[in-house]
């Protein structure tokens, strides 16, 4: 089954009719650059998001997938995580491991995870070092044009207010530039204490997914994505200020979450 792709200003746009194509096209992609990083660099390094992203990635357990992908390549790193343990229902790392990890020949070591035992703040700096060590290795690539991690994927999910990450509209932490991984302890989303990427680590890799689905997200896909809306409200939108230095951006998202962008958008 192929998928309509429009290429726009703001990366390659997929819009799907329902969850169930959507999923299909997403797990096939996932597929795809998982094949081409193992074969490029005999490994393949991706970053999670929580939410229902996770439950759109459940198609990678049945074949051809589970047979065709090579898990034993995989490296899995969570772009944001709740700092609670990781036996909490609002673990990020929780729901992967119920919904997918536990489906999948994946290498138990090549799972790294926060450590639930520490502070925000002492988690972040902690997870934000054992990634250090891993671009010294070159497990993880390095960006070409910083000292920034270099993901082969990472997965976004958007939320109604245009969040990416555990990254919010008008908070201090879209203004950090200089560490890879920073903490909040006032999220407007319970639970309030979480660690994520920042923002120049997530445009630093080869390859970034925005998943957006649902009428909820009408509003701010049409910030983020319609070339249009260039002023104060889109500029200081998390998911407007997702584009990669290098790499390549694609939008995963549904007839309702695209029922407000502009005609523009569909006729590039």
């Amino acid at each position: 089954m192929s998928f309509p792709r429009v290429q726009t200003s703001r990366g390659e746009l997929r819009i799907h009719d329902g969850l169930d194509d959507l999923s299909t096209d997403l797990v096939e992609y996932i597929s795809e650059i998982s094949d081409a990083s193992v074969k490029e660099r005999g490994v393949f390094t991706i970053a999670l998001s929580g939410g229902s992203l996770i439950g759109l990635l459940g198609k990678l357990c049945d074949a051809p997938y589970s047979r065709t992908i090579d898990w034993a390549k995989w490296y899995i790193f969570w772009v944001d995580e709740r700092v609670v343990a990781k036996s909490h229902a609002d673990s990020n790392y929780k729901l992967a491991k119920d919904g997918l990890l536990t489906k999948v020949p994946v290498i138990p070591s090549h799972v790294h995870s926060i450590n639930d035992s520490l502070s925000a703040e002492e988690a972040a700096s902690d997870y934000e070092f054992g990634i250090r060590q891993l671009v010294k290795t070159r497990l993880i690539d390095v960006s070409d044009i910083s000292d920034c991690p270099k993901f082969d994927l990472i997965l976004l999910g958007m939320g109604p207010d245009g969040h990416v990450a555990s990254l919010f509209p008008n908070h201090s932490a879209l203004d950090v530039k200089d560490e890879w991984i920073t903490f909040i302890t006032d999220s407007p989303k319970p639970p309030p204490e979480r660690i994520t990427f920042t923002i120049p680590v997530i445009n630093s890799a080869s390859n970034v997914a925005v998943v957006a689905t649902g009428g909820s997200k009408a509003d701010a896909m049409r910030l983020a994505v319609d070339a249009g809306n260039v002023g104060p409200d889109s500029l200081g939108l998390p998911a407007r200020m997702v584009q990669p230095a290098t790499g390549r951006l694609v939008w995963f998202v549904d007839q309702q979450a695209a029922s407000k962008l502009n005609e523009i958008e569909f006729s590039k």
